[in-house]
């Protein structure tokens, strides 16, 4: 005797060896015994043999129509014996009602299961709905299996076009478009984004990874809502100074502004000027849940994200010929000593005489200039606006406060690679194509008008983080806890050491146009300028706020992938230069060896870290001249090949420059395409180049 048994949805044909009052024990075509429950027992037959029965019943099942058999289907509930009766007529065999247990069970549309072997008609209209869902479904893996065929051909279908960057960075994976890449990805054997770039969905390699940076950090876009910039209405004083500011031409979130009383009388207030926006906007307000959203400026060559609309940057921007609501710190200074005697912070209207811009004036302000001696362009340094002896006095301060940082640190700050500037030539300011001719010059750092920036705004930043720190007022606060390799700057709560800076503490203050941190330091300053020692109570957030570690965490990530996807694209359009150029070899330096005999090498005249083969056996340092490679557009990658050693004695890296290295490595490519089928000592932060 043989039996035919439904083992866990799967229906099996055995011999039966014995049975027992609930169960029975059989024996497969295998030699496999299982214990069968009676329960699952569903057809006892002599013959055929249970191999050729479900053989029969599969050839048989084939020929049910569905539609017929549901109409010969009872409205109550029925056995498939029942039905292989009424259906096929007479008594069926044992082949033909095991054909119609098989066809009623792989065809819920039509029949409902109701037990074991047990089944009810489905209503008419739920058969309609399932018939079109098959149909359409149908239809789709048709669609799916056609774009598949377009796509392992050469050729991209416009809906797949269409849906390229969602599909690339944030799929659904339900949707037929992506199941078209994935079949096509496994029919040819090759990665999807090789596929997409092979069939020539992919044109632009520019919008490749601006779609993504986009998709991961604004999937609403990069726009505003119409925003008004609120009226500042404390009664401010009017400051009795003439400030100016120093950026870079295409600035416009123009943050932060000097000015210098008393030359030549033994004693010198500096004026440190900070634009503040924190006495119009308010936590909570609807342009701090804009800023909050943002939390930086996003900057890259050719363009920016700004934190804030336009309109609401001008309201608040130091721009020359206009006094300008500001958080102000005056330091006293003795003229001769440098030393500072007193500080003091004031909410002002201050006037704005000028706006330099650095990149026009390098070469006018030279360090020979400053010092007494003539310029390179002496007639642009008689139309200055600013006094020479200001410049020089700020210079000498600038140095002084730098040498004193350094005593701190215990060791000099050594960073002696140039700074890179990339200009889009012709660009208009829009979102860039990735075509543009691109320029990249540099520019020595500590360059007069940088070196008094970054000092100012340290002093500032760290004078403040202190302040706050007495009266007890919350801030947020970068601190490393020392120099050695490895540990990172970090943000948070606490009043710590920066060891990389050389302060006691340091609080972002000096760009609150530009970075949210800076503008909630400005919301604690402002209350510490009203209330002074009662200012905790005042300030907006309290010690251990919970707000405050959240802006913390939220900033934290913001902020590394907007600095992340700037240096891709300066790597980008370094790339662009190299191709534009048709630089086929250069110089380099080797920085770091890496598995396998590769070695990183950076590149003496771009900025450009890169791989190079054939430096085996060279010590670091070695400067190299390398023949390049092909160019990735999409990995922004490419490597080169050793083909003269040129100075094979040069001195090893300082510990600085190790420091860097270690940082450039993240950056040498190819960066990593996640489809699913990747802080120097100074404070040029606090100025970032647009």
């Amino acid at each position: 005797m043989h039996v035919l048994f439904d083992e866990a949805g799967k229906f099996l044909a055995g011999r039966i060896l014995s049975e027992a009052e609930a169960s029975a024990q059989v024996e497969l075509d295998s030699g496999k015994r299982v214990k069968v429950k009676a329960a699952n027992q569903l057809l006892r037959f002599d013959k055929p043999a249970p191999a050729e029965l479900l053989a029969q019943a599969q050839a048989l099942t084939a020929e049910i129509e569905l539609p017929l058999a549901w109409e010969f289907a009872p409205e109550a509930e029925f056995g498939f014996a029942e039905l292989a009766a009424d259906y096929f007529g007479g008594a069926p065999d044992v082949a033909h009602q095991a054909a119609m247990l098989l066809a009623l069970y792989d065809a819920p549309h039509y029949f409902r299961r109701a037990g074991k072997g047990r089944f009810r008609k489905a209503p008419a209209d739920i058969v309609a709905q399932a018939l079109a869902a098959i149909e359409k479904k149908k239809q789709i893996a048709a669609q799916i299996d056609a774009w598949a065929a377009e796509l392992a051909a050469g050729t991209t279908p416009q809906p797949i076009r269409d849906q390229l960057y969602r599909i690339l960075f944030r799929p659904d994976k339900n949707a037929p478009e992506y199941k078209a890449v994935v079949e096509a990805s496994r029919a040819t054997q090759t990665a999807p984004l090789a596929l997409l770039q092979r069939a020539g969905a992919i044109e632009s390699a520019y919008q490749f990874h601006w779609q993504r940076f986009l998709f991961e950090n604004f999937p609403k876009g990069t726009g505003f809502a119409p925003l008004a910039a609120p009226a500042i209405t404390d009664e401010l004083p009017l400051a009795d100074v003439q400030a100016f500011s120093i950026d870079d031409s295409s600035t416009t979130e123009i943050d932060d502004a000097l000015s210098l009383q008393g030359l030549g009388s033994g004693t010198v207030t500096l004026g440190i000027h900070i634009a503040a926006p924190g006495l119009a906007v308010q936590p909570g307000d609807a342009l701090d849940e804009v800023a909050r959203a943002r939390l930086s400026t996003v900057y890259m060559p050719g363009y920016k994200i700004t934190m804030l609309p336009g309109e609401v940057v001008d309201a608040y921007t130091l721009g020359e010929g206009r006094p300008v609501p500001a958080v102000s710190l005056y330091v006293t200074l003795d003229e001769a000593s440098l030393d500072i005697r007193a500080t003091e912070t004031r909410l002002e209207r201050v006037p704005i005489a000028a706006n330099l811009r650095h990149d026009q004036l390098d070469h006018v302000i030279t360090t020979a200039w400053l010092d007494g001696g003539t310029s390179d362009d002496e007639n642009a340094a008689q139309r200055l606006p600013i006094k020479r002896d200001q410049l020089s006095f700020l210079y000498r301060l600038a140095k002084h406060l730098k040498a004193r940082r350094e005593q701190v640190r215990g060791k000099p700050e050594t960073f002696n690679r140039p700074d890179y500037n990339f200009k889009l030539v012709g660009h208009d300011g829009g979102v860039p194509t990735g075509a543009e001719q691109v320029a990249i010059t540099t520019r020595a750092r500590g360059a007069p008008l940088d070196l008094i920036v970054s000092e100012l705004m340290i002093l500032a930043n760290s004078t403040w983080g202190e302040w706050l720190k007495g009266l007890g007022v919350p801030a947020i606060y970068r601190s490393q806890a020392s120099l050695l390799p490895g540990v990172k700057v970090r943000m948070g709560a606490k009043a710590l050491p920066h060891a990389g800076i050389g302060v006691p503490s340091y609080a972002w203050s000096t760009s609150p146009l530009r970075r949210y941190v800076d503008l909630v330091n400005q919301w604690q300053l402002i209350a510490a300028a009203r209330h002074g020692r009662t200012a905790a109570l005042a300030a907006p957030f309290k010690p251990k706020d919970a707000q405050l570690f959240a802006v913390i965490s939220a900033f934290d990530a913001a902020y590394s992938a907007y600095n992340a996807h700037q240096g891709s694209m300066e790597r980008f359009w370094t790339l662009q230069y190299l191709r534009q150029h048709a630089v086929r070899e250069l110089t380099a330096s080797l920085i770091k060896e890496q598995a396998g005999g590769a070695w990183l090498a950076r590149a003496d005249e771009l900025p450009l870290v890169f791989t190079v083969m054939g430096a085996q056996g060279l010590p670091r340092g070695t400067r190299v001249r390398v023949k390049l490679g092909d160019i990735d557009d999409i990995a922004l990658d490419v490597g080169g090949t050793v083909i003269d050693v040129l100075d094979a004695d040069a001195p090893g890296a300082t510990t600085a420059d190790t420091a860097e290295d270690d940082d450039d490595e993240a950056a040498a490519g190819p960066i990593a395409i996640a489809v699913d089928v990747s802080e120097t000592g100074g404070d040029s932060a606090d100025n970032p180049s647009p």
